[in-house]
């Protein structure tokens, strides 16, 4: 399904991430793909409340938890600045969907990076 919120579908996520060679396009590409699922899913879901947001959300971050062990193999890693790059990015897809006053500690609570 694809997106339909406008801010999303012209947002260029993990863009710092994708401008720095540290870390390697497929496995970013694999990021990207983790954030707009997350999108189609609140699109898809509706969430009511930040509750059902988090959980949305936090499911999303438990993916890319997975995505670890492909960065060090491919020689990199989820470290500060790919970590502040995914937390923005999850709090501008809270803040696309309405949420602004969602709390991106929250959002990626869930968080092993």
């Amino acid at each position: 399904m694809p997106v339909t919120n406008q801010q999303v579908s012209g947002h260029m996520f993990l863009r710092q991430m994708y401008a720095d060679s540290y870390f390697p396009d497929h496995v970013v590409d694999r990021g990207r793909a983790i954030l707009l699922r997350l999108c189609e899913r609140i699109e898809a879901q509706q969430p009511s409340d930040l509750e059902a947001l988090y959980a949305l959300s936090q499911a999303a971050t438990e993916e890319f938890n997975s995505l670890e062990a492909e960065f060090e193999a491919a020689g990199s890693e989820i470290e500060t600045v790919a970590r502040e790059v995914i937390a923005e990015d999850f709090w501008f897809v809270a803040s696309a969907y309405g949420f602004t006053d969602a709390d991106v500690e929250e959002l990626i609570a869930t968080r092993d990076w």
